[in-house]
């Protein structure tokens, strides 16, 4: 267990902003950060980021919470875990007590994973360099790479010695259990008999965004022509091939720092550029480029360049992964390496400042560079370069920004010498084959002349029934808000009291008090025997009201560390909701949303008399019902207390000064 002090400093020296930005890419938006969710596919921002209140909100997904919430549903943290590392990130030293057998038995099977994982790393960077075997085969291998021994160190780089059961003999007497060694596909087994899958290969760690090991790569060293050259972990409940990407740990921070991502195909490509000195590169681990490795890249920048070797080949294979990435809505540029080179034997051979001038001078916009490529490949021939062209408007169709796509046909129709219109009216071509056969009403683009079809249609939608409005839960939930941002704030509350004037007549005086807001609350909603519907609510109530009571010095942030996961998502979900006219920059357009601090006692007193109103008038229609049920004598009490509470509200409504 981890001591409340470890955990309270942690909390404490933690920026939001900054952890997140590790593994998101935020903008400024006024005094918050928003960007684009980690949580779902989306391409206008919906997760925003509040630095004073050291909380986040993802409206597209609904999630929200503090600092170890986003680690906990990001990264599938568990509570500790996410405490732990945070204190790595700011260098805390934490206290912690030693884990009982029985609490190590309670680890979950996927924890039980990266349990194994972390140690079959530190296990076999510990045979590469402490043994001799590890030293004369592993190292040397890294080293005749031109690989140093900080970057070796850096990227965790290891050996598997050349036995059948070396590593999971390891394993298994440190405690670890075969059918996790097996499920991460660390070890082989067969009925009674087990093997290392790894055993003899080089091995590169693959590690998650925050650094946790995932699975393995594993290049062999001898020229045995059965077995495979690379090797990767078999996919598991840790690693999924297609939502992972190489060097995604390493590079994170400068790929939002550069808003820019290089990617390679191999392991080497990527360490080789670190240890150049060009970090913001990731590789697709040697597997075919997938959606979710794309926008696993998106959420830090929207800028992609592919590095292909020389091998004409491979680029023609490989450049199918650029619609993927238009898909998305990203830039792409490509850069090609001379005949024989590829991304690691250039960045050996070249500086730092040599490695970026050639790519910046090299790097071409992908429809130059696929225009290039293809007609390269066409030449002379018509029916070629009709296909050619045609794969080229197919990938433009990818693009979901109209704006692009027209620059793009524009430039297209410069490089293959064709009208622009017959390349407009090639796009609306496949914009409506595909609207057909997704059975979808919008078109990518119509015709240069004229809008698609049916395009000023109005539909109209009789089906949909209009939600009602729970009007007791928002204002519930506004009086836990207002506990929230202003318990602890002094203010002046005029109330009018019922007085007999001179004439002996009931009239409402103004008289004003002074108090804090959450005493004022306690009061009016215990003066009037109210009680919360909402059994979350009610618990909030309860909890705030006793810490603004014990502690004068409360503070929100501090608060949301302390309550359990359910409530914290609660409060985060209330706090943010006035957060979202953030996301559409309402300012910019001269629409200037009031500030909640605007006149909080008007706000308060508000808030109370519309949910004594809204209570007035459940009980009218119980009596309502009572008095249908029961036609006799008792009719004219009901009716009496009816006509009592009309009276009450016709009170609350001259405080209100509005019609009720």
């Amino acid at each position: 267990m981890i001591s409340k002090s470890s955990i309270d400093t942690v909390f404490e020296a933690s920026r939001l902003e900054e952890v997140i930005g590790d593994f998101v890419q935020l903008k400024k938006a006024g005094s918050n950060y928003k960007g684009l969710s980690p949580f779902s596919d989306e391409r206008s921002p919906s997760f925003v980021v509040s630095p004073v209140k050291q909380i986040w909100k993802d409206f597209s997904s609904g999630k929200g919470g503090n600092v170890v919430a986003f680690l906990m549903e990001h990264e599938h943290f568990t509570y500790p875990e996410a405490i732990k590392y945070l204190a790595k990130k700011y260098n805390i030293e934490i206290e912690e007590t030693e884990q009982t057998d029985e609490e190590k038995e309670k680890q979950d099977a996927r924890e039980s994973l990266y349990l194994v994982s972390e140690f079959a790393s530190t296990y076999f960077q510990n045979i590469m360099h402490k043994t001799d075997a590890g030293k004369s085969i592993g190292l040397s291998y890294f080293k005749e790479r031109g690989f140093t021994p900080e970057t070796i160190k850096s990227f965790g780089l290891g050996y598997a010695l050349d036995e059948w059961q070396a590593f999971s003999d390891a394993a298994l007497k440190k405690g670890y259990k075969l059918e996790f060694l097996e499920k991460t596909g660390l070890t082989i087994v067969k009925g009674e008999k087990y093997f290392d899958r790894f055993k003899g290969r080089v091995l590169f760690p693959i590690q998650s965004m925050s650094g946790r090991v995932l699975g393995f790569g594993g290049r062999i060293l001898t020229n045995d022509k059965k077995a495979a050259k690379y090797m990767n972990s078999p996919e598991s409940e840790i690693y999924y091939k297609s939502k992972v990407l190489y060097g995604i740990y390493h590079a994170k921070q400068s790929i939002a720092k550069e808003d820019n991502c290089f990617l390679v195909e191999g392991y080497t490509d990527v360490i080789q550029f670190h240890q150049t000195g060009i970090t913001n590169v990731v590789s697709s681990s040697g597997t075919a480029l997938t959606s979710e490795q794309i926008r696993l890249i998106n959420r830090l920048t929207k800028n992609i360049t592919v590095l292909f070797d020389g091998d004409a080949a491979g680029m023609r294979a490989s450049i199918r992964g650029i619609d993927l990435i238009l898909e998305q809505g990203m830039n792409v540029r490509v850069c090609t390496f001379p005949q024989g080179e590829d991304p690691d034997s250039f960045a050996k051979q070249n500086t730092e400042e040599e490695l970026r001038a050639y790519l910046e001078s090299n790097s071409k916009d992908f429809i130059q560079f696929k225009a290039g490529l293809l007609v390269q490949e066409a030449k002379n021939d018509p029916i070629k370069k009709a296909e050619t062209i045609r794969d080229i408007i197919q990938s433009i169709s990818k693009i979901p920004d109209r704006i692009k796509q027209e620059v793009y046909l524009q430039e297209c129709a410069r490089i293959m010498d064709i009208s622009e219109s017959v390349l407009f009216s090639s796009l609306a071509q496949i914009a409506n084959k595909s609207s057909k056969t997704t059975n979808s009403s919008s078109s990518s683009y119509g015709s240069s002349q004229e809008p698609p079809p049916d395009f000023f249609e109005v539909i109209r939608n009789d089906e949909q029934p209009n939600k009602k409005v729970d009007v007791q839960y928002i204002l519930e939930r506004k009086i836990i808000e207002i506990l929230l941002l202003y318990g602890n704030k002094v203010e002046d509350f005029e109330d009018l009291i019922l007085k007999e004037n001179e004439k002996g007549d009931l009239v409402l005086e103004p008289v004003v008090q002074q108090a804090k807001v959450f005493e004022k609350i306690f009061l009016d909603l215990q003066e009037d025997e109210m009680q919360f519907g909402n059994e979350t609510f009610k618990t909030l109530y309860y909890t705030i009201i006793d810490k603004l009571n014990q502690n004068p010095d409360f503070v929100l942030e501090q608060f949301v560390n302390t309550v359990d996961i359910k409530l914290s998502q609660e409060i985060t979900s209330i706090l943010m909701d006035d957060e979202r006219h953030t996301l559409h920059d309402w300012e910019r357009n001269n629409i200037f949303p009031k500030s909640k601090t605007e006149g909080v006692a008007q706000l308060v007193s508000e808030t109370i008399l519309s949910l004594r109103c809204f209570l007035i008038d459940q009980k009218v229609l119980e009596f309502q019902q009572t008095t249908l049920e029961h036609r006799n004598e008792t009719n004219r009490s009901i009716l009496e207390e009816v006509k009592d509470y009309y009276g009450l509200k016709m009170l609350l409504s001259r405080k209100l000064t509005r019609v009720l």
